[in-house]
């Protein structure tokens, strides 16, 4: 229902992010839009790109006066650093004087130059880069902003950074978020935030990288998002392939799956219940993320998202060979974070939203969001008892 495409390259004249499917009559602003953008700014330990690069952006289609008109919307953020990378990421016919021959290990440079015949690993990386994930985020922020309609609304927080964990079980609510954005490395647990801090400090006083792990809660989703019936319309399924294409994440963790893994059944599921004064079906606890079967359950959805330490280091120590001569080298160095962790919780947050409301116009359908919120609420009344 909810189709999106991005467009460009890392260090190339902009982004552009096509979305297909929104309802018409969703109130839609640039300044919505340029909100979200700026949360994936946030975060100790990024580099100095954060505060060279600025989000120039434009709704170039598919929005009239503050509105969507059902048609696709289409999203550019210029890229400000453009003059300084025009010659080397010209369209134009040419060849570059710097080629980068010493691909990195962990990145996509070598399998993507085998794959394509290149020998220079700016023809991968400029488009693998987290950079893509702007345009995510500005498809994203659409995607919550319908989702908000239905009363649904999610927050990230950090909940590991290198080996520093937290041990709070506490986990933000959509009121909270603001609260998260605040710290230095959106914990929701003050007691862990200073060592996290320092860990990264420590890693980056070695030209080192850290990874990490951010918990993703939405609140407020209906039941019977996704489906039992096929393989591909899972929502755990769905989630999983959402958040495991963002850069650098190698796993993705349903509600408290390797916990539950470990225990015997009679102590691994969700109790249900029945609550006589809203006349509904309650679960007693919410180990399984919210999600049962490929569907939602009406419980909060929950998703832990494990990032890897970032391939590109402040410090180039990672052996490698050139792919020209053959020799034994070091990866090459660019502007580069110490860590991505506080903002891949926010991209993590986009890829839920955009999963989650293709969902929500699947079962609820709707050409105009007024049609939608009807139909979700007609849904709703058949879920409670008088």
């Amino acid at each position: 229902m909810i189709r999106f495409l991005t467009a460009g390259e890392s260090h190339g004249k902009g982004l552009v992010v096509i979305v297909e499917g929104l309802p018409a009559g969703l109130a839609v602003t640039v300044d919505d839009v340029q909100a979200e953008l700026a949360r994936r700014r946030l975060g100790f330990g990024r580099g100095p790109r954060m505060r060279f690069e600025r989000d120039e952006l434009t709704l170039l289609g598919g929005v009239r006066h503050g509105r969507t008109l059902g048609s696709p919307l289409a999203i550019e953020i210029a890229n400000t650093e453009w003059p300084k990378w025009e010659q080397e990421m010209s369209p134009a016919p040419g060849r570059t004087e710097k080629p980068l021959h010493q691909p990195r290990p962990g990145h996509a440079d070598l399998p993507g130059m085998q794959k394509y015949g290149f020998t220079d690993a700016r023809d991968v990386l400029e488009r693998a880069s987290a950079r893509e994930t702007a345009a995510r985020v500005a498809a994203g922020a659409v995607a919550k902003l319908l989702l908000a309609e239905l009363g649904v609304g999610i927050v990230s927080h950090v909940v590991q950074m290198g080996p520093v964990a937290s041990k709070s079980a506490l986990r933000p609510g959509v009121a909270d978020l603001a609260r998260v954005d605040e710290s230095q490395v959106r914990c929701f647990d003050p007691e862990s935030e200073d060592a996290m801090v320092a860990e990264i400090k420590a890693a980056a006083k070695v030209g080192d990288s850290l990874g990490g792990v951010v918990e993703v809660i939405a609140y407020g989703v209906p039941v019977g998002l996704g489906s039992h019936v096929h393989w591909d319309r899972r929502l755990d399924g769905l989630l999983g392939q959402a958040l495991l294409s963002i850069q650098a994440v190698k796993g993705v963790e349903i509600g408290d799956a390797v916990d539950v893994a470990g225990r015997r059944g009679s102590e691994a599921h969700d109790p249900i219940g029945w609550d006589g004064d809203s006349g509904s079906f309650v679960r007693q606890s919410n180990w399984s993320g919210g999600i049962e079967g490929g569907m939602t359950n009406g419980e909060p959805v929950v998703a832990r998202v494990a990032m890897k330490p970032l391939a590109t280091l402040n410090r180039p120590v990672l052996k490698t060979v050139d792919v020209v001569t053959k020799e034994e080298t070091v990866s090459f160095k660019e502007r580069t974070d110490v860590t991505a962790v506080p903002a891949m919780g926010v991209v993590a947050e986009t890829m839920m939203a955009l999963v989650l409301a293709d969902e929500a116009l699947r079962k609820f359908g709707g050409d105009s969001v007024s049609e939608l919120v009807r139909n979700h609420a007609a849904y709703q009344e058949t879920l409670t008892s008088p």
